[in-house]
């Protein structure tokens, strides 16, 4: 693409801000649509978390908020309508794993990263990434609309499972709510599609001179790979939720059999399997996992690098774990199934591939551990969100080996030790890998950085909530407490939990309160936030070589060309604790000077150039111990040698 073609000039409103075919514009518009969802999510949790935390409490002063769905007695003591929170669960569930931990999380750096890390000015096809943002704003206004249908949004759980899903008159929530509902998710597949290919295509295709495969940051192998699961498993979500229409609206026998509805008293249907619907769903549930949680691997890898001052340990081996966790995770469906009378061989296999997939797993996690040993870490914010990834990552993963074993799942299946798993190792690990994303490329996006300060109590009250909410559930598990229940304190062998519940209902608030310390900071700081410089973390990838207010094809002249891998920190022999991608053993040999760096001379309050000091004095000898005691030249990207 000429470097003509994308002059700089004058946009207007619209062009720029609404449908805009700039991939750093629409990673905002990512990001915030993603945040706004969060807090939908956010919201509909604390809602059936005052439920389940203080069933017998006196909720009225909610019936201004929630019409109908607080229902007041005589006495004036109101109690939240059981339909109604089916439906909270429902939809919470949907928001915060597809449209913020997949659209907001992969959308928003996928678009934001990719271009900028591999050497592109745009994406492949920049018309195409506009359409994918809107048919995900799409896909979130029809899901915000059903909330507010008179029967209610869909409340058959957000795996939605046949009969609920598949019969109108099923109860309340299976009505227009749940025909809505997969609307919703037609647009968001068609949404996550038209990105993963325009991913692929970019990274395949449009990567600058020198930019090999092995050269890739693993932050852009983590979005290639998740863009190829998306693009192999949402086709099938798609089968699934158009059968499930026609089994709605036509009179289909997809998945409804003459069981179900003799129960029901429904249409007759013969022939359909509840179980078909089950495969279909997490054919794309298990890969829809790691669509969630690689990309907060590639992130959490290159920050525990870049923040820690050393090379990544082990790079290839992090490129095998990622390619093995991506083949894998399309063979580990049936391991949701076990509790369906699957053939006890077949439940087998997929117990295998299942504890199979924990050593890729395995490995990411001892080479981020290796990569930050000894290293002259700086605890800035973004660090502590990468950190904070991997503690979670260890603690949620563990509880995966319980229930993957199908002889232990049939006895925690269904019950919170699932929820608090699922919770931790992706839900929270991801959410945990997007903030640190935030606060690391925030001044990619806005020209500006968050204030730390904040950042640090977000962090720690974020951080010990999320234990202090899930840790117990695990126990709850054990004892066989069940998930999704309106009020567990009718069985009376669960009395014991009343207080835990209290207890985790009280921490669940305050995290949530914790998150609109980020909403100020973020939304502060976009219009209120220091300057930033154009490199301030002081890192090694091509971003950091474009114009602190990025413009239309990222840079102003030539695109660099790349002459080494993206982890050359603290070599003994550079002067710098870092080594840009862009400078050759040419440069380096002839003292050219990395450290002066760009400034936009329009911004009145923007510091002269200066050449940056390091902030820490650098110690070679702890610092590198056992990863660099040699030079070594040849082709290995881990030497950070240029081959010849």
């Amino acid at each position: 693409m000429s470097e003509q073609a994308h002059a700089h000039h004058k946009e207007s409103f619209i062009s720029k801000y609404v449908f805009s075919q700039d991939h750093k514009m629409i990673a905002r518009q990512f990001l915030i649509t993603g945040i706004t969802m969060g807090l939908l999510g956010g919201l509909l949790s604390s809602l059936f978390r005052i439920q389940l935390g203080f069933p017998n409490a006196n909720i009225s002063w909610l019936q201004p908020l929630l019409g109908k769905w607080v229902s007041v007695d005589a006495s004036g003591h109101g109690s939240l309508d059981p339909n109604f929170y089916m439906a909270m669960v429902t939809i919470h569930g949907t928001i915060m794993v597809f449209f913020v931990l997949t659209a907001g999380l992969s959308g928003t750096f996928s678009n934001l990263l990719i271009p900028l890390q591999c050497g592109s000015r745009d994406m492949a096809s920049p018309f195409v990434n506009m359409l994918s943002y809107w048919f995900f704003f799409m896909s979130s206004v029809v899901m915000f609309i059903s909330l507010f249908i008179e029967t209610g949004p869909a409340s058959a759980g957000w795996t939605v499972y046949p009969p609920l899903s598949a019969l109108p008159q099923a109860i309340p929530g299976s009505g227009l709510g749940m025909t809505l509902w997969l609307v919703s998710m037609i647009l968001f597949i068609g949404s996550a599609l038209l990105g993963a290919l325009n991913y692929v295509s970019t990274v395949l295709n449009m990567r600058t001179v020198g930019m090999t495969m092995t050269r890739l940051p693993l932050t852009i192998w983590a979005f290639f790979l998740t863009a190829i699961l998306g693009i192999l498993s949402f086709p099938v979500l798609f089968a699934a939720c158009l059968l499930l229409l026609f089994d709605r609206s036509l009179g289909t026998s997809f998945y409804l059999s003459d069981i179900v509805t003799s129960l029901t008293g429904g249409v007759e249907h013969v022939g359909g399997s509840p179980v078909l619907f089950q495969h279909l769903f997490w054919f794309l549930g298990h890969p829809e996992v790691y669509i969630v949680i690689l990309p907060a691997f590639g992130i959490t890898s290159e920050l525990l690098s870049v923040h820690s001052r050393k090379p990544i340990f082990g790079y290839r081996a992090m490129i095998g774990s990622l390619l093995g966790i991506a083949f894998l995770s399309f063979l580990v469906w049936g391991h949701h199934m076990f509790m369906t009378g699957m053939n006890p061989f077949l439940g087998s296999v997929f117990l295998i591939a299942t504890l199979i997939i924990a050593v890729p797993s395995a490995v990411k996690v001892f080479n981020w551990l290796a990569t930050i040993w000894k290293g002259n870490i700086h605890f800035r914010t973004a660090m502590l969100f990468a950190l904070g990834v991997v503690s979670l990552f260890i603690s949620g993963g563990l509880t995966g080996l319980f229930l993957g074993n199908a002889a232990i799942d049939f006895r925690l299946h269904n019950n919170y030790f699932v929820v608090a798993h699922f919770h931790l190792v992706m839900g929270s690990s991801a959410i945990f890998g997007m903030f640190a994303g935030i606060y690391n490329w925030f001044p990619k996006m806005f020209g500006r950085k968050m204030n730390e300060g904040l950042g640090s109590v977000h962090f720690w009250v974020t951080f010990l909530c999320v234990y202090a909410v899930f840790i117990p559930m695990h126990f709850m598990g054990i004892d066989g407490v069940p998930r999704r229940y309106y009020q567990t304190t009718i069985f009376h062998q669960f009395d014991q939990w009343v207080e835990v519940n209290r207890f985790i209902s009280t921490f669940a608030f305050i995290g949530l309160g914790a998150q609109l310390i980020f909403i100020y900071n973020f939304f502060n700081s976009i219009f209120n936030g220091a300057r930033a410089s154009q490199n301030p973390w002081k890192a090694n990838t091509l971003e950091w070589t474009t114009p602190v207010h990025g413009i239309h094809g990222n840079w102003p002249g030539e695109i660099p060309h790349v002459y080494r891998w993206p982890y050359d920190y603290s070599r003994p022999d550079i002067d710098k604790d870092y080594l840009p991608q862009t400078m050759s053993d040419e440069d380096i040999m002839a003292g050219v000077d990395y450290g002066v760096e760009y400034y936009d001379p329009t911004l009145t309050d923007t510091p002269p150039p200066v050449q940056f000091e390091d902030e820490v004095k650098e110690s070679h000898d702890i610092i590198m111990l056992n990863f660099i005691k040699r030079k070594k030249k040849g082709s290995d990207p881990e030497a950070g040698i240029n081959p010849a």
